[in-house]
């Protein structure tokens, strides 16, 4: 071979180089949770990836995923968006809830964002419309603040009599959840104690509370922390003998007496099929917000024996589980 045929070929061998190891790198997926990964609901992983797959995607194979968990403290947010915002993930799935959106929004204009919210997100000011997105958000939402109402109502079947019900809540949560249970409680004549709580040992004092303002039953805000904490708050709900409703069927699954609302399996598949569909090209703002709408009401017999409760008929009735 010539010299000069030789360097041209060695320069368009370096040329092409670049291009196919750009090829044959594996997208990045960044996956922030407001929670942690021991005290996540029973195989909702394997439902996020199963999502993925719907898109053509398996993790380990042809995508990978950097995992960063707040493990229920909010102040970790900011740092660990901002961790994958540096490592310039492909697209970022903000899930377990609020405020994991509004920081992930916060941290970056330009990745793909697909949450998973409780709340509204256009009035959260994440999205401009549900059909139409806009930027760089997309996801889910359970539109939990209107299950609320529902759960209060629940619980007032259980203490038709009740001078007081309970409502915890986190205040650092932003999704607005307060302000339905409020309109709930006014429409059915129920007087209603709000008892803030954003960490364990908050969560204590707002129980002994209860027992101080002789509260006959507690409603459970939809909040990454509580369910994080689902143990604690179930274990003291028995401790002082307190009819308590929540809004996922872990906490039934951990003793808790009642739940109402969304199917976290249906959104966190629906949540890894967006991310999987924004991995092939589309882009977040042509792709609606979806709205959960599967909702359950879950009863833990057993639980509801160890307070001396007789379920309402009608609840059993329509119960999605009844754990004995």
């Amino acid at each position: 071979m010539k010299r000069r045929e030789f360097i041209t070929l060695l320069g368009s061998v370096a040329a092409a180089w670049p291009l196919a190891a750009r090829a044959a790198e594996i997208p990045v997926i960044g996956f922030l949770s407001t929670l942690s990964p021991t005290n996540m609901a029973a195989n909702v992983m394997d439902d996020f990836r199963q999502g993925l797959r719907e898109a053509g995607f398996v993790e380990g194979q042809n995508v990978k995923v950097e995992y960063r968990w707040a493990e229920g403290d909010y102040d970790r947010l900011q740092s660990l968006a901002a961790d994958l915002v540096r490592r310039q993930v492909a697209v970022i799935a903000a899930t377990g809830g609020e405020p994991s959106p509004q920081v992930v929004k916060g941290a970056t204009q330009t990745i793909p964002i697909v949450f998973m919210a409780n709340g509204d997100p256009v009035a959260a000011g994440l999205v401009a419309s549900l059909n139409r997105p806009g930027g760089n958000l997309t996801g889910v939402t359970i539109f939990g603040m209107i299950a609320a109402g529902k759960r209060l109502e629940l619980l007032r079947q259980l203490t038709p009599t009740a001078g007081t019900i309970g409502y915890l809540m986190n205040p650092d949560n932003p999704n607005r959840e307060l302000d339905n249970v409020q309109d709930a409680a006014r429409s059915l004549g129920q007087q209603i104690l709000i008892l803030n709580a954003a960490g364990a040992r908050e969560i204590e004092t707002a129980f002994t509370t209860t027992a101080k303002q002789r509260v006959a039953g507690l409603l459970v805000a939809s909040d990454p922390l509580f369910f994080d904490r689902r143990d604690q708050l179930v274990e003291l709900a028995a401790r002082h003998a307190l009819p308590a409703i929540y809004y996922l069927r872990a906490f039934c699954q951990a003793g808790g007496l009642l739940s109402y609302g969304n199917n976290l399996t249906d959104m966190y598949r629906q949540v890894g099929t967006y991310t999987g569909r924004i991995l092939n090209g589309e882009r977040p703002t042509d792709l609606p917000v979806m709205q959960s709408t599967k909702f359950e009401l879950v009863i833990n017999l057993k639980t509801a024996k160890a307070l001396g409760l007789e379920m309402p008929p009608t609840q059993l009735a329509i119960a999605d589980e009844v754990i004995e």
